[in-house]
C-alpha cells in the first residue's frame, strides 16, 4: 500500500478520480468544488469586524469547505511525514531543464535556491515567494476562483468565465515558465 501511495499515479487513474469529485460533491451534498473562498470564511469566522464583506452566514456556506481544506492540510502533513526523505519522482528532462536554470541537483520537492527563509532575502526568492504569492492571491480574487475551482468545477459546469480563467492560468504559467523564471534565475 505504501508503494502505491508513494509514487505518481498515471493520468488515466488520477484524472478521472479528480473529475468524479465534482459530480460526487453535487450528488451527495449539493456542494461545489473549490478552495479559494476559505480565506473569506476564516476571516468571517474569526474576526469579521465592521467589514460588510465578512458579515454573512459563513457556517451555512463554508463550514464543509473549511473541513475539506483542513483535510487537505492534514493529508499533506501526513504524506510529508510518511514520505520524508523519499526523493521526488522528477523526470530526467525536467532535472536537466532545472539544472540549466541553476537549480539542482533536485533532492527535495521544492528547490532550496528559491523556497527557503534565506532565499527570501534574495531578489529571486522575494519575487518568487512574495510577489508571486500576492499575484496568485490577487488573480484568484479577480478571476472569482482558483485554478481548481475553475478548471475542475467551472469547466464541468460549462461556464464561459471558467474557460477564460483557465486559458489565462495556462498562458500565465507558460509565460512564467519560459520567460519570467529563466530571466529571474539568470
Amino acid at each position: 500500500m505504501f508503494d502505491l501511495l508513494s509514487r505518481p499515479w498515471p493520468w488515466y487513474i488520477a484524472g478521472p478520480l479528480i473529475g468524479l469529485t465534482v459530480p460526487l460533491l453535487l450528488i451527495l451534498g449539493n456542494r461545489q468544488f473549490g478552495l479559494s473562498s476559505n480565506l473569506r470564511h476564516l476571516c468571517a469566522a474569526i474576526c469579521p469586524g465592521n467589514v460588510a464583506f465578512f458579515r454573512y452566514d459563513w457556517k451555512a456556506q463554508g463550514s464543509w469547505n473549511l473541513a475539506f481544506a483542513a483535510g487537505i492540510l492534514a493529508g499533506g502533513a501526513i504524506a510529508g511525514w510518511l514520505l520524508a526523505g523519499a526523493p521526488p519522482d522528477i523526470s530526467i528532462e525536467t532535472r536537466a531543464a532545472l539544472a540549466r536554470l541553476g537549480i539542482g541537483p533536485v533532492s527535495d520537492l521544492v528547490p532550496p535556491e528559491i523556497f527557503t527563509w534565506s532565499a527570501l532575502l534574495t531578489l529571486q526568492g522575494f519575487v518568487s515567494l512574495v510577489i508571486g504569492g500576492f499575484l496568485v492571491g490577487f488573480g484568484t480574487a479577480y478571476a472569482g476562483g482558483c485554478t481548481s475551482g475553475h478548471a475542475i468545477a467551472g469547466l464541468a459546469h460549462l461556464q464561459l468565465p471558467s474557460l477564460v480563467a483557465v486559458v489565462g492560468f495556462f498562458a500565465g504559467g507558460l509565460l512564467t515558465t519560459f520567460v519570467i523564471l529563466p530571466w529571474l534565475l539568470r
